[in-house]
């Protein structure tokens, strides 16, 4: 039996909510049904009941829900006498560009302190070109951002693609048809830090498209990029990930039949030698590969 699908249904039935379910185990709200119909379909019962008042548990939901936290209860217990013994502690010094830590940041973390809690998490978010920087200087030990670095003392491991699209304000004066990408270089385009990967590649797209002067506005923060974009200042050039949320509640929406600008790249690289560090992007790709199935390839691409 499945236990991530035994906790969704223990989180469902403590929350009452499969929206706070999805917040409380950084998934989505269709992830959360999906794995509590996995989970009615193995057991051949209806577990849970959905009304207007919100979720509530059938007689047999009781039932399985007593024996779930046990089973739950019992697994933590063996996973925490096996590392007793063993125990690691230290520190990780970790870097991560801002599309990370609005998509899955929050789910590695939760990973990397229930694993080891006894490790310091130095966590330090900036732009990609600063945290190859930061670990080509030795002050960081693991970097997520967009390049794969050559060097000696350094690896690199390409783990995604995040699909960019072009995002407006819904009912926005840019909330409309284009007929090239040409017109679209017209408006005021939205993207990432200057001189950043995906600010060189969108910059190349609309000039190969035939503007010469394309108006790139600059903003390395993905939350006030977001915030500009639904007070309809312009055109957003990010991926459809990092506003989801703004998306599914209508207040971005997505331009289609243009060229979407290419896919930001998503590379782990780290130091080698570096104690923990081998295991930590073990774990990056673990959590990755659960979001990555959780979300769907419309919002990221395993490499």
């Amino acid at each position: 039996m499945n236990l991530r699908f035994l906790e969704t249904f223990v989180w469902v039935a403590r929350l009452k909510s499969f929206r706070l379910t999805a917040e409380k185990l950084f998934t989505t709200q269709a992830s959360v049904s999906s794995r509590i119909a996995a989970l009615e379909a193995d057991l051949g019962v209806k577990l849970l009941l959905r009304d207007s008042r919100g979720v509530s548990l059938t007689p047999e939901g009781s039932k399985v829900l007593e024996y779930a936290e046990r089973m739950l209860d019992t697994a933590k217990a063996m996973k925490q006498s096996l590392g007793g013994e063993r125990a690691v502690v230290g520190r990780i010094r970790l870097g991560v560009m801002d599309t990370v830590i609005h998509t899955w940041m929050s789910a590695l973390v939760a990973e990397l302190t229930e694993r080891y809690p006894q490790v310091e998490i130095e966590l330090v978010a900036d732009t990609s070109l600063n945290l190859r920087d930061q670990l080509q200087k030795g002050f960081l030990d693991v970097i997520l951002q967009t390049d794969l670095l050559r060097q000696e003392s350094i690896r690199s491991l390409d783990l995604a693609r995040y699909p960019m699209g072009w995002i407006v304000a819904t009912g926005s004066p840019h909330h409309r048809d284009y007929a090239s990408l040409a017109e679209l270089a017209r408006e005021r385009i939205i993207t990432f830090s200057r001189n950043s990967r995906p600010h060189q590649e969108v910059f190349s797209l609309l000039q190969s498209a035939g503007s010469e002067t394309p108006r790139l506005n600059c903003v390395n923060s993905v939350s006030a990029i977001t915030r500009l974009l639904r007070d309809g200042f312009g055109i957003g050039a990010l991926p459809p990930a990092l506003v989801a949320a703004e998306l599914a509640r209508g207040e971005l929406v997505l331009l289609t039949g243009l060229q979407p600008p290419p896919s930001l790249e998503l590379v782990v690289s780290w130091q080698t030698g570096v104690e923990l560090v081998d295991e930590v992007v073990g774990l990056c790709q673990q959590v990755l590969g659960r979001y990555a199935q959780d979300v769907g390839v419309q919002r990221i691409v395993l490499v």
